[in-house]
């Protein structure tokens, strides 16, 4: 038995015979040509059918994951209509008198680094994006040219990479998982292979061998391996771990359309937290009421060594408000600087980072940087139930500011005629001793509240919950604590806000009872314990 380590990507167990994708790669020569202006048309037709074909994709992707994830093919129509895009390639065909394939191919190699340089911001990482759009103009060009699978029957899929528009069409009754070499866990191609349920694994390397064809394997989606020809008692593990992961989502599925509410009637909202817009379509299938938290610090932390423009951000919270409809959106203003560290934004050095420079503080020492998030929030509040939330609050003073700046943003874009949601609701995290002592006088300031807890704990306790050194002595159940959210609770409602809670103890169990019963209106998870949470507070008496 060969056992290979990788990244994990959709959770489940796979086990089949393995088949690699035969993408024809038919090289394109450079060819010299008679008759450019009908070179140019063929181009031109070719990628008109192209279109259409991401037209039809489209509809499919979303009928079957979404239209959040079927937004990929817009994107990809996108960068088939860019005026770059043709011209460059209309530019080689005309002035070199080449043929279109090679045109295509040269064009699609620099196409990325072209974008970045003019700020395109909806091609930046998106290369396997651009790769899909050219081979599929390729293949229309050289007609015949088709993508094959060794069989018919159901099997595991390995190939290098796999492209978002080849994903998407993967019959789950025939791929039974899949195993790439190379690809990244926020691909659009990863995000699909969690949307359809399909177990894989990625990036195994040049350990994924061609030599394995036709060899029996395993995925193992729950642990990020790959076992190639298991031995017997490997076989045996991991088709208990397949029956027992079946039985609890099928139990699970049974409680997607069903309340909140305890038996007793007394009802909470279970809503999700994300971290990034790939992350939406896993909080529509596990049907939570909407989004609790959207932790946008790590659209900057994922933007390399430039902070997200305001088009990119607008682009990531409107598509969030658009597939989440009427259900609520919450966008938490950056909270950068403690353990997330952004390479777009120098903070230096902090001794003590988790209660030093961070949060709200940042955000009004950086008014610019701040102005620009805003502004991409109320422009996509045009589009759906958003609502802004600021991180870290420890005074009445720094929700005021906050809320000038905020003021500014929206006058601005008044300006501009564009539009957005004048009534958008703002709201603050409490994570702080000092906001949990003046939560009353702040129910006085902002419409909402979430307690997260993961700050308040450490914070509370004096104890760094990341250093392993004082685990026996970190409780997240410590009374100070639970008195607080008590407090909280009672502050907030006294002046009729709404109260939730986003941190991991949203998620504990032993305690959902305890939050229903001091009056906790929401609690908010991570997409995958939703369904989790629902059956937790429907068995509570």
């Amino acid at each position: 038995m060969i056992t290979l380590t990788g990244k994990k990507v959709s959770e489940g167990i796979a086990i089949g015979k393995l088949s690699f994708y035969k993408r024809d790669t038919k090289e394109n020569r450079r060819i010299y040509v008679k008759d450019v202006e009908k070179e140019v048309m063929r181009f031109q037709k070719a990628r008109q059918k192209a279109i259409l074909e991401l037209k039809i994709l489209y509809d499919t992707a979303a009928k079957e994951v979404g239209e959040a994830n079927a937004a990929i093919f817009e994107m990809q129509q996108a960068i088939l209509e860019d005026r770059d895009f043709i011209d460059q390639i209309t530019n080689i065909i005309a002035t070199q008198k080449l043929n279109a394939e090679y045109a295509i191919q040269s064009v699609a190699q620099g196409f990325i680094s072209d974008a970045v340089a003019k700020e395109k911001d909806y091609v930046q990482g998106h290369d396997a994006d651009v790769k899909d759009v050219a081979n599929r103009v390729l293949r229309i060009l050289s007609r015949g040219w088709k993508d094959k699978m060794l069989t018919d029957e159901p099997f595991v899929l390995a190939a290098g990479e796999l492209y978002p528009s080849e994903a998407v069409q993967l019959d789950k009754t025939k791929v039974l998982g899949f195993a790439t070499r190379y690809g990244t866990i926020n691909s659009h191609t990863a995000v699909l292979a969690r949307t359809k349920g399909i177990p894989s694994v990625i990036g195994l390397g040049e350990a994924l061998k061609k030599d394995y064809e036709g060899k029996m394997i395993i995925v193992d989606g729950f642990e990020g391996k790959v076992y190639i020809e298991p031995d017997y008692t490997t076989i045996t593990r991991m088709k208990q771990k397949q029956d027992e992961k079946h039985t609890h989502v099928k139990n699970l599925e049974r409680l997607k359309g069903k309340d909140n509410i305890t038996q007793s009637g007394q009802r909470i909202d279970v809503c999700a937290n994300i971290g990034s817009r790939e992350d939406v379509e896993n909080v529509i299938r596990c049907d939570a009421g909407g989004i609790g938290l959207f932790r946008s610090e790590f659209l900057y932390m994922e933007n390399g060594a430039k902070p997200p423009t305001e088009e990119q951000q607008f682009q990531a919270y409107k598509l969030a408000a658009e597939s989440m409809g009427s259900k609520k959106v919450v966008i938490r203003t950056a909270d950068l600087g403690g353990d997330k560290v952004a390479e777009c934004l120098d903070l230096g050095e902090d001794a003590n980072p988790a209660i030093g420079y961070r949060g709200i503080r940042v955000s009004l020492d950086k008014e610019e940087l701040f102005k620009t998030q805003l502004r991409a929030i109320l422009r996509a509040s045009a589009f759906g139930n958003l609502s802004i939330m600021f991180p870290m609050i420890t005074s009445i003073e720094e929700v005021t500011h906050a809320k000038v700046m905020l003021e500014r943003a929206k006058r601005e874009l008044k300006d501009e005629k564009t539009s957005f949601d004048e009534e958008i609701p703002v709201g603050v995290m409490i994570e702080t001793p000092a906001a949990v002592m003046i939560s009353g006088e702040l129910a006085r300031e902002v419409d909402f509240f979430s307690i997260g807890t993961n700050d308040l704990s450490q914070l509370t306790l004096g104890m760094d919950r990341q250093n392993g050194k004082i685990d026996k002595f970190y409780d997240p159940h410590h009374p100070a604590l639970l008195k607080m959210i008590r407090i909280i609770a009672n502050n907030v409602h006294l002046e009729g806000k709404h109260i939730s809670i986003c941190g991991d103890l949203a998620a504990d169990l032993e305690l959902t009872e305890y939050f229903i019963q001091i009056g906790i209106d929401e609690l908010s998870v991570a997409p995958n314990q939703v369904l989790s949470l629902r059956k937790k507070i429907r068995e509570i008496q």
